[in-house]
């Protein structure tokens, strides 16, 4: 059972085949061994794996170490701290090394799943996330966030184009991790709205059709800015407040957009059978069809997740974090045939 998503963007139609309910992750894993974490990951998410990210294991596997590969003038210390060296130059021309240690999961990810016709899911940092960390050490804000820009811009065509090497054969996901829009809504935020925009469109817009791009976002945000972003999949926790923005959020959906649901919480007891987690994801969903949001679309456009990566877990709750966003995915599929079978459908 296939719900295929529908984006347009500039006479453009971006098209993936997503499984009904299929689970999958958000960030970084807490294995040090690369090839054990690929083997986690393809046990615990066969229908939509995520490239695991291990910083435990370096601090160049960070996603902000990972922009700034082989780029004159920024080199990430051995706590995982960026640093100005020197004059800061991006060429046009300047590809990312993927045979970096930073990218070392990511190679063994690609080789155990080889010519694989499914889709797989990316993370990179985000622009406006990026562009902050740059301002923290000292680079001026209008430098620090064009230079964000073609960062994250240059490390997302480039790994798409890696990635295509390989040979997988369906449009892959691409996700633009932003922690740093946390509070984006309130008044003292640093950016305006439409900065916000102009960087993200940056990003999004020349990669349009080539990927399906998510954004993540780990807390309360601005959400209608991040609706109407132009990416095809919001994520969001459960408790992230989505649901201040329904009427966005309803059109959203309407378009062909889907929503990553951070239905597993990671700063809090999961409990043995997660029945709670499921009550609060369809307590979420009924509020928002009181609101406008098509109840169907709510659970066939949805992703499952933990809400945010799991480095700081033990490898056994780890486990049990993923099992219990598959366990709630099966639970959303269930309910989905359940609508169709009561309309006939």
């Amino acid at each position: 059972m296939l719900r295929t998503l529908r984006r347009r963007r500039k006479q453009k139609v971006v098209m993936v085949n997503l499984p009904v309910g299929v689970d999958t992750a958000i960030g970084p894993l807490p294995h040090t061994d690369p090839v054990e974490a690929v083997e986690f990951t393809l046990a615990h998410q066969s229908r939509l794996p995520a490239v695991p990210i291990l910083p435990r294991r370096t601090p160049r596997e960070r996603r902000v170490a990972q922009a700034v590969v082989g780029v004159p003038g920024l080199d990430v210390a051995d706590d995982g701290t960026l640093r100005v060296t020197g004059p800061v130059d991006v060429p046009a021309d300047l590809r990312v090394d993927f045979g970096d240690d930073a990218f070392r999961t990511l190679r063994a990810f690609l080789q155990a799943v080889g010519p694989r016709q499914e889709p797989i899911k990316l993370q990179v940092i985000g622009p406006v996330t990026l562009g902050m960390v740059l301002v923290d050490i000292g680079v001026a804000p209008a430098d620090a966030f064009a230079l964000a820009i073609r960062l994250v811009h240059r490390l997302t065509c480039s790994l798409l184009d890696h990635v295509a090497t390989g040979g997988l054969g369906a449009r892959q996901l691409l996700f633009l991790d932003e922690p740093g829009l946390v509070g984006s809504m309130h008044p003292t935020f640093p950016l305006a709205g439409t900065d916000v925009m102009r960087m993200l469109a940056g990003v999004v817009e020349p990669l349009a059709g080539r990927a399906v791009l998510g954004l993540h976002c780990e807390g309360r945000s601005d959400w209608r800015l991040l609706l109407g972003s132009g990416v095809d999949i919001v994520s969001a926790p459960v408790g992230g407040r989505l649901e201040t923005a329904s009427d966005a959020l309803a059109r959203f959906l309407d378009g062909g957009g889907w929503v990553a649901w951070g239905a597993v919480p990671v700063d809090e007891p999961v409990g043995d059978t997660g029945e709670h987690l499921w009550r609060r994801l369809c307590e979420l969903w009924c509020d928002l069809v009181r609101t406008g949001c098509d109840p169907t679309r709510l659970r066939t456009q949805a992703l499952i997740t933990p809400a945010r990566g799991l480095e700081s877990h033990g490898l056994s709750q780890a486990q049990r974090v993923l099992e219990l966003a598959r366990s709630i995915a099966g639970r959303t599929r269930d309910q989905v045939i359940g609508l169709r079978l009561s309309v006939g459908a």
